[in-house]
């Protein structure tokens, strides 16, 4: 008879693995979700916790680097993965362009009969919501949901160009005070767009007819964009928990475009996905237009708009990240199912 001791031992040695694996696939299957919950525990925790203060604009900075560091590296994988041949434009392109230009234009000639008023704020926190370009991040959510990754980025490269045309045009219009002319508001754009933008699809190609090797030694990782992606929207949610605590804007106004948020959120998907149906591509045109760049929007609505409507951008990460989560756990189940969608 063999002590107590070693037969508890033996059991749990041999249940750990098991155990191990559950985890992991917990882990992998709810990523984003712990991601966000991650991202803002972190913030509140490090807010309660007084001692921790002085290390805040270090934390800060070392965030602020972090960021576009990650989105450069996960354009580079996502263009290391797409031929140039296959970034042509799409018929579905030109409607989502439009639907984003003359939202935008619309809305900022009904700011004009709003000067004043407390809904002039939440037309612009729309505003910004409608011709905020797509997410870098766009491309990874759009692989693991079967859509066209090469026809997301293309979309990705038009809309940054739009936004930098139309955005300039039409500032003097919303706050005519402002000294900002077209050619510094484009230069200003342009300069936030360009690094992390065209300079990743540059050195990915260089890899690609340079260096072959290395070239399929990294399109090998294929669920790496995606990690990477988890730890961007963690310090993407930290940030947007640290710009909602530390707003000094009325509890009201905060709802009000908390909700112009959500409904832009739910009209640019529907959108996107019902245009997109016409041309086989429902998933991508759907996140092409519903998935944001809310670090850009954030930072477009400090610089060229009332700067409150700067906290939409965090309120929508909050929202299309959700609708990811769940699009990626309704995926997972119709495969567990035997339901394999067919592929864009």
């Amino acid at each position: 008879m063999r002590p107590i001791f070693i037969t508890y031992v033996t059991k749990q040695t041999n249940a750990s693995p098991v155990d191990m694996t559950k985890i992991k696939r917990f882990i992998k299957d709810w990523m984003l979700p712990l991601a966000m919950i991650v991202g803002a525990s972190a913030y509140l925790i490090y807010k309660q916790i007084p001692s921790l203060a002085p290390a805040g604009p270090f934390l800060y900075r070392t965030v602020a680097f972090l960021q576009p560091a990650l989105l450069f590296c996960l354009l580079f994988l996502t263009f290391c993965k797409i031929s140039p041949k296959d970034m042509r434009p799409r018929k579905w392109h030109l409607w989502l362009l439009l639907f984003q230009t003359l939202g935008f234009i619309l809305l900022a000639i009904t700011t004009i009969f709003l000067k004043g008023a407390h809904s002039a704020v939440l037309i612009e926190s729309a505003m910004l919501m409608i011709i905020c370009p797509t997410a870098t991040a766009a491309s990874v959510i759009t692989g693991k949901l079967g859509g066209d990754m090469p026809g997301l980025t293309t979309y990705l490269i038009l809309i940054n160009l739009v936004t930098a045309l139309v955005v300039p045009l039409f500032v003097p219009i919303i706050h005519p005070a402002q000294d900002t002319t077209f050619v510094v508001a484009f230069s200003m754009i342009m300069a936030k767009v360009f690094p992390l933008l065209i300079c990743p699809c540059i050195l990915a190609w260089i890899v690609r007819f340079t260096m072959p090797k290395l070239h399929r030694k990294i399109v090998r990782h294929e669920n790496l964009p995606f990690n990477l992606w988890s730890v961007g929207l963690m310090l993407a949610i930290l940030m947007t928990t640290r710009s909602i605590v530390h707003s000094d804007v009325p509890a009201s106004y905060q709802i009000g475009i908390a909700v112009v948020s959500l409904v832009c959120c739910i009209l640019q998907f529907a959108c996107g996905k019902l245009i997109g149906k016409r041309y086989g591509a429902s998933i991508t045109a759907g996140q092409a237009l519903g998935q944001k760049n809310t670090v850009f929007a954030i930072w477009m609505g400090y610089t060229f708009m009332t700067p409150v409507t700067s906290i939409a951008g965090g309120f929508y990460s909050i929202w299309h990240n959700v609708f990811n989560s769940w699009q990626l756990y309704r995926k997972r189940k119709d495969e567990e199912k035997g339901i394999f969608p067919v592929q864009e």
